[in-house]
């Protein structure tokens, strides 16, 4: 008798049977990207949910699922291991402090929504004098020198008053804007950018350069702002946790979005936009500026900015071809890439735009960790050789092994008195944000990813 295949793709319905779940909990699942979606090929109005996704779900409901296999899926866009009172998306929004990020890109600036993001009030800070930026090829390479020119010399935050790390906070961003234009300079940091591009401040497209500064500021745990809250936690300076951040985006999973839409966009203009699609979707890969794992609808920030200029033709027939073909809306990344060629930026404008605004949320998690008082220390699940206790090679069963490793991490953890943060244990509450870096620990916390 042949074999039936199982469907690669199921539709709704059969998705929330088989994990006997509400129309509302699948949605949930897909926002997390526990479950990839695309279009009905033959009704463009539905959606089918990957076979794969859903049959893992089911297994794991299955199954008492262990404290470590718990960690280990809040690892990767799982379940939130932080708590934080900073940034959120609920309903496909993005809101900063409980304010919609869209709506604040229509009036504030990325310095007002720093303040924002830190807990302060609207009153600006007095900046202190600053040095002239380092001499570097290139916007990446001062902008990292500048940070870890701060991060030598800066002082601990551990410890310090909140008003003394707001006026910290303030420069060290505007350290960051005048390594990225090239010059020390005053006034707002999107118009400042616009010069330095020969934008001209206060035009149209120094107000485009400063609502994408406002709608990347911050974007809950994602691996930049995680970076910083760990290097925050141990007591660093705001600054080595802005660098911590910067070295992060720099990777090209991360902040290298731009590279690869740029590359997607040639292969298009070369060789057609729907025979590429198609040939890309063939082969299972990814349409890099669409769609977006915590958004399943539209990314609200890419949507609130496309509207403001006009594509280029190469981007918007980009754009209309994805769209017709997979449904997939461009996400901020697309956005912010045919915002610069649409402007004439400088190529390495995209990444520079995205690290000057996500520091202001690198400083904000920073903060928010410090205040919190515990140090992030993850335990790893070893899996290599198996060793006796006395240090040589030994056949102890791994489930022994990791007993052992609890029973070991417990009592040293209790004898020395350290506060980790354990996502096996309960959630930390974030104190007030007017309060400074706690001198005792509270108890043990938890944190959300991107």
């Amino acid at each position: 008798m042949p074999l039936t295949k199982t469907p690669d793709w199921i539709g709704a319905d059969e998705a929330r049977a088989k994990l006997g779940v509400r129309p509302q909990t699948l949605y949930a699942y897909v926002s997390r990207g526990r479950v990839q979606t695309r279009i009905d090929p033959h009704d463009p109005r539905r959606s089918l949910y990957r076979a794969a996704d859903i049959a893992a779900l089911v297994q794991r409901k299955t199954r008492s699922r262990k404290a470590s296999e718990v960690a280990a899926g809040a690892i990767a866009w799982g379940e939130p291991v932080l708590v934080s009172a900073i940034t959120t998306i609920s309903q496909g929004r993005l809101f900063y402090r409980g304010r919609d990020a869209v709506e604040l890109a229509e009036t504030e600036t990325l310095e007002a929504v720093a303040r924002l993001l830190r807990g302060g009030h609207g009153a600006a800070l007095k900046r202190t004098d600053r040095p002239q930026p380092p001499e570097a090829p290139d916007m990446t390479g001062r902008a990292f020198l500048a940070l870890a020119a701060r991060a030598g010399v800066d002082p601990p935050a551990l410890g310090r008053h909140p008003l003394a790390l707001a006026v910290e906070a303030a420069t060290l961003l505007d350290v960051l804007t005048d390594a990225i234009a090239g010059q020390v300079g005053g006034g707002a940091i999107h118009n400042r950018l616009a010069f330095a591009w020969g934008l001209g401040p206060g035009g149209p497209g120094a107000d485009l350069v400063r609502r994408v500064l406002v709608l990347l500021a911050d974007h809950e745990l994602n691996p930049s702002a995680f970076a910083a809250r760990v290097a925050a936690s141990t007591g660093a300076s705001l600054a080595a946790a802005a660098l911590a951040g910067l070295a992060t985006l720099s990777g090209p999973r991360h902040g290298g979005a731009p590279t690869a839409i740029r590359g997607f966009a040639a292969e298009a203009a070369q060789g057609g936009a729907r025979a590429v699609i198609a040939a890309r979707l063939a082969e299972d890969r990814a349409l890099p500026g669409f769609g977006h794992p915590l958004y399943p609808d539209h990314d609200p920030r890419a949507a609130a900015l496309l509207d403001r200029f006009q594509l280029t033709p190469e981007m918007a027939s980009l754009r209309a071809a994805v769209e017709d073909i997979t449904g997939l809306a461009p996400n901020i990344d697309f956005a912010l890439v045919a915002m610069s060629d649409a402007l004439k930026l400088p190529r390495e404008a995209p990444f520079a735009l995205f690290a000057t605004a996500r520091c202001a949320g690198w400083i904000a998690h920073a903060i928010e960790q410090g205040q919190t008082g515990a140090l992030i220390r993850p335990r790893a699940r070893y899996v290599g050789v198996e060793v006796a206790r006395g240090g040589a090679t030994s056949r102890t069963s791994p489930r022994a092994q990791r007993d052992v490793g609890e029973v070991d991490r417990s009592a040293a953890t209790s004898r020395r008195g350290i506060n980790v943060v354990d996502p096996y244990r309960p959630k930390t509450r974030v104190k007030s944000p007017s309060a400074g870096f706690a001198a005792s620990s509270p108890r043990g916390g938890a944190s959300d990813p991107p």
